[in-house]
């Protein structure tokens, strides 16, 4: 019973079955009267320069004291001032060719927070404050945006964002289902936008140390990978039903819930736990989805390909909860030449972390851990150079990256593409949990075969006006 009203919220409805008669707010859209220029990228992108020197010369270069120009700085907008928001809008502050000049968030707490501390960064009061994201992407002097938003929004948020010919950071997940990925992807390859993950373990020495042991072949063929995630939440008893109440003052809970089907307002299903309801969130497995699976397919070189079956089983909370995503889970896909990989959360046989396994050693890796089958290989900084017949992209430090190649035009380490890949196991293994059924995927054309029942939750119905372009 508990699993058909998880079938429901994927559907875009009511797990109880009721439906709820709703009207979309809009908002007095203005662009900015400070629009009218053009920004230095802007115009080197639509003049269409291929040239070799980057668009962009760090004011160092200039003789400037560590401080870039306005003619040659990078103008970031942010979207989302909560937890994550702050710690990347953090990043951006740190690099002095860069400057946030505008803000967005519906929580208008968060926001002024945000403000406070970003003019207060720069002595100023130029940042501007948004609560329509849409007002923000309509500036023109706006050359990228960071976007930390719930996973119901990053579809929408992200392709507008492309749309404006911005360039993009954008958490992890990709999205919140593997249509609204797509989505994305076209979006960024239509509008050659610079596209950056958050899946900043790419950018870790151990990271990028193992996945390179692995793909020079030191551990033999792949036989088997086993990628340990966090099980959770953690104390869902505590979030039984509870009634709702009216929204703070604050908070725009219309703006807030969007596209996602409308329900009542409850204080604990928002802001930092939005991610335990699937009408807005998908628990832990596809909050981490984003950066152990990816590690693991960047050692097994799967950032343009996928599994070809995936099952799955998962425990959740009673239908009652207002938490409703899977609290223990274990997903088992088969990819090609005969590689098997377990993604779990919660269950001790599968340590967390990403381990391959092949015919002749293996290795292990963690945030601040690595272990091998070869003990030797943990005293690598980085891999001799003369063991690397395959040279991994190499970052340490992943916004510093992303801004590096919106000057170049040089793709990122984890680009769109990238990023919709590693999270597309985690997608199909809910919708194995939820269906009960082994899934067969055809990686090529993204599709699930012969179910069509499980082929409709690739997506979920938009309550309107809301529309993915």
């Amino acid at each position: 019973m508990y699993l058909k009203a998880i079938g429901r919220t994927f559907c875009g409805l009511p797990p109880d079955g009721s439906e709820f008669a709703v009207t979309m707010g809009t908002s007095n859209m203005k662009p900015s009267e400070s629009n009218a220029g053009v920004s230095r990228r802007r115009f080197l992108a639509a003049a269409g320069a291929a040239v070799a020197l980057p668009a962009f010369v760090p004011g160092r270069v200039l003789g400037l004291g560590g401080q870039a120009s306005p003619s040659k700085r990078i103008n970031i907008g942010v979207v989302g001032c909560g937890g994550q928001g702050n710690g990347n809008t953090d990043g951006f502050l740190r690099n002095t060719d860069c400057r946030v000049v505008a803000a967005c968030d519906v929580d208008a707490t968060h926001l002024a927070n945000m403000l406070q501390k970003v003019n207060g960064q720069y002595n100023s009061k130029d940042c501007r404050g948004y609560r329509d994201f849409r007002e923000l992407m309509a500036r023109k002097d706006i050359d990228a945006v960071m976007l930390a938003v719930p996973d119901h929004w990053h579809a929408l948020i992200a392709v507008e964002a492309a749309k404006e010919k911005k360039d993009i950071y954008g958490e992890k997940p990709l999205a919140r289902t593997i249509v609204e990925q797509q989505a994305i992807v076209r979006a960024v390859k239509k509008n050659r936008c610079i596209w950056q993950t958050g899946s900043w373990q790419r950018s870790g020495a151990n990271f990028h140390k193992a996945a390179e042991i692995v793909r020079n072949g030191l551990i033999g063929k792949i036989t088997r990978v086993e990628v340990g995630l966090p099980s959770g939440p953690k104390n869902p008893k505590e979030q039984r039903k509870v009634d709702s109440t009216p929204p703070p003052a604050e908070l725009d809970y219309d703006l807030w819930i969007g596209p996602s089907t409308m329900i009542p307002y409850v204080g604990s299903r928002i802001h930092n736990n939005w991610r335990w309801n699937y009408n807005t969130g998908g628990g832990q497995l596809l909050d981490w989805i984003g950066h152990h699976c990816d590690i693991a397919h960047w050692g097994m070189d799967c950032d343009n390909s996928g599994p070809l079956e995936v099952s799955g089983e998962g425990e959740f909370p009673p239908a009652d909860y207002n938490w409703n995503v899977c609290t223990r889970y274990r997903i088992e896909a088969k990819y090609p030449n005969a590689i098997t990989m377990t993604l779990a959360g919660g269950h001790h046989d599968i340590r967390a972390g990403t381990k391959w396994i092949g015919t002749d050693g293996w290795v292990w890796v963690d945030r601040g851990g690595f272990e091998s089958s070869n003990p030797d290989w943990r005293d690598f900084k980085d891999l001799p150079e003369e063991m690397r017949k395959v040279k991994l992209y190499r970052s340490r430090d992943h916004i510093r990256n992303f801004l590096d190649c919106i000057k170049s035009r040089q793709p990122t380490i984890t680009p769109a593409e990238t990023a919709h890949h590693s999270s597309i196991p985690g997608h199909l293994g809910l919708i194995a949990m939820v269906t009960g059924r082994t899934l067969r995927w055809d990686a090529e054309k993204e599709v699930i075969l012969d179910d069509a029942a499980a082929s409709q939750m690739l997506g979920r119905p938009y309550r309107g006006p809301w529309k993915l372009g």
